[in-house]
């Protein structure tokens, strides 16, 4: 429990007290406070008042902040690869294959399960502080909040296109240089697992630069300017590089021509998009200083980029 308190300024004098409340303490969410004010957990000089109530200025306000279990889900204690970790922030360096958020046909065995464990209290937050994600077959580097004004703080910096997103990627086809995708995705019309790119879904803008160059394959790097669902996927395959090994958007599974036999064994055995979130930078919710985590692509990616070389000098 945490107990908040301040002195209304006079110059807020005339405003509601929701208004008054996000104004004061502006690490939790307007939402919350208003939530805290309905359940009699904010008083003015002792008495509790409705949200669109107005202050005259100089008023006592307290807050009682106190944390509520808001998710119904089972600790489990499965290992974590922890990058980073204070009292406010964690960066998790999430393994290919490991679900993020439990849903249907994958109730137990997720990342937010394995978070619960290692910190229970993270069942006062949303999705277990989870503020993002990344496919269940997609590796790297997640960011999770540990207290409510974390979240609050890391949920506005998404908002606002201040967290920086950087990732490794594998496509299929030799690209001739970067650009950028500024075009909308939406569900699928007609297969609900699937997105799409389509005039009336939601923005998405990613930027890519190529990293280095194969006869039929290309590694870029990626920085998403938006966070939709399957953004990098939908839109490399809506400009015809889809990523090596996406099932969903990669179209139906082909062999390259001229290809050696250590190229064909890794190849067929790739089942995963070859996406990596390797770079994840924030401004601290605590310190306020700006932070950057870098994490190296995995083994089965390192290896996929060493059997392109070898098979190009053949």
């Amino acid at each position: 429990m945490t107990r908040l308190s301040s002195n209304v300024p006079d110059e807020m004098a005339g405003m509601r007290l929701d208004q008054v409340l996000a104004e004061l303490f502006p690490e939790y969410s307007r939402s919350k406070l208003q939530t805290w004010v309905k359940a009699g957990k904010v008083t003015v000089n002792g008495r509790v008042l409705k949200p669109k109530d107005r202050l005259e200025g100089g008023e006592d306000v307290e807050v009682d902040a106190e944390a509520e279990r808001v998710i119904e889900c089972v600790a489990e204690s499965i290992p974590l690869d922890i990058v980073y970790e204070d009292e406010a922030l964690l960066i998790i360096n999430k393994p290919a294959g490991l679900v993020v958020h439990p849903a249907v046909g994958n109730w137990t065995g997720t990342l937010q399960n394995a978070l619960l464990s290692h910190c229970p209290e993270l069942d006062t937050l949303p999705r277990a502080g989870l503020v993002h994600r990344i496919d269940k077959e997609t590796s790297g580097l997640l960011m999770v909040a540990k207290t409510l004004p974390a979240h609050t703080s890391l949920v506005r910096q998404l908002q606002e296109r201040e967290i920086n997103r950087e990732y490794l990627a594998v496509t299929k086809g030799r690209m001739i240089a970067g650009g950028t995708v500024d075009e909308p995705i939406g569900r699928h019309p007609h297969d609900r697992i699937r997105y799409v790119v389509r005039m009336n879904g939601k923005e998405a803008i990613t930027h890519y630069r190529v990293v280095e160059r194969f006869s039929r394959n290309t590694l870029i790097r990626v920085k998403l300017e938006t966070g939709r669902t399957h953004q990098i996927r939908v839109h490399m395959a809506h400009i015809h590089f889809p990523l090596v090994g996406d099932q969903v958007y990669g179209g139906r599974f082909q062999m390259p021509a001229q290809c050696g036999e250590r190229l064909e064994r890794i190849l067929r055995s790739f089942k995963r998009q070859a996406l990596h979130a390797e770079k994840l930078g924030l401004v601290h919710p605590l310190t306020g200083e700006y932070c950057e985590w870098v994490q190296e692509m995995p083994e089965d990616m390192k290896e996929l980029l060493a059997a392109f070389r070898e098979n190009d000098q053949q």
